[in-house]
C-alpha cells in the first residue's frame, strides 16, 4: 500500500476509534467505559486502542496536541507589528465565529461529560499547563529573553489564566442549555472584557519585529 494511503488509512482508523469512544462516553459517563468495550465496538484489537490513545482521557479529548499548541502557534505567526495580546485576542475572536470546539463550542452532553468526570477534569488541567509550557517557550524565543528572565513565564501565565477562564465561562453556559449563538455572544463580550484586563501590561510586550 503506497505511504500516503497508509497514513489515511490511519487517520480513518484513529477517528472512528474516537468517535466510536465518544459515543460510549456520552451514552454511559466516561468512567463506566473499558478500553475493552470501546475496541470491540469500534471492531478492532485492544491494542490498537492504546496504539493510537495511550491514555484513555484522550479518546474523548481527540483535540488535545492541537490545543496545546494553540497559543503558541498564535504568537509565532502574528503580524508585523502586532503583540502577542493582540494576535491572541483576535484568533480568540475568530475562533467564536466559527463555534470553535477547542475554545469550549461542546455542546451540553460533551460539557456534562468532562464536569462528571475527575479523570478528563484532571487532564483538562494538564492540558492547559501544557499550553502555558508552550506558549512561555515560543515568547522567550520571540523576545530573545536572557536565561533566567522570568517575563515569558510570566506573560504565558497571565494569557493563559484568559484563555482558562474562557474556556470554563463556555462549558458553564453549556451546561445551562445555551445555543452555540448564546454561548458565542456571551463569549465575544467577555473576552473584550478580559484580554482587556491584560492591556496595560501586555500591550506592548512580544510586538512582531520589535525585541524586548
Amino acid at each position: 500500500m503506497p505511504a500516503g494511503l497508509r497514513e489515511l488509512k490511519k487517520q480513518q482508523t484513529r477517528q472512528a476509534i474516537s468517535d466510536t469512544a465518544t459515543r460510549l462516553f456520552l451514552e454511559r459517563g466516561f468512567e463506566a467505559v473499558t478500553i475493552a468495550e470501546i475496541a470491540a465496538a469500534a471492531q478492532v484489537a485492544k491494542m490498537t486502542v492504546t496504539n493510537y490513545f495511550p491514555r484513555k482521557e484522550d479518546l474523548a479529548l481527540d483535540y488535545h496536541e492541537t490545543f496545546t499548541a494553540a497559543l503558541a502557534r498564535t504568537v509565532a505567526s502574528r503580524a508585523d507589528g502586532e503583540s502577542a495580546l493582540a494576535a491572541l485576542r483576535r484568533e480568540f475572536l475568530a475562533a467564536v465565529e466559527r463555534h470553535d470546539p477547542a475554545i469550549g463550542f461542546t455542546g451540553r452532553d460533551f460539557a456534562r461529560m468532562i464536569a462528571d468526570s475527575p479523570g478528563l477534569t484532571a487532564r483538562l488541567r494538564e492540558l492547559h499547563d501544557q499550553r502555558e509550557d508552550a506558549l512561555a517557550r515560543t515568547l522567550a524565543a520571540e523576545t530573545s529573553a536572557a536565561p533566567g528572565d522570568l517575563t515569558p513565564r510570566a506573560a504565558a501565565a497571565l494569557l493563559t489564566a484568559a484563555h482558562r477562564t474562557l474556556f470554563q465561562h463556555a462549558m458553564d453556559l453549556a451546561l445551562e442549555g445555551r445555543s452555540d449563538q448564546e454561548i458565542a455572544a456571551a463569549l465575544t463580550r467577555s473576552a473584550r472584557q478580559v484580554f482587556g484586563l491584560l492591556d496595560a501590561s501586555l500591550a506592548d510586550y512580544a510586538v512582531r519585529g520589535e525585541r524586548s
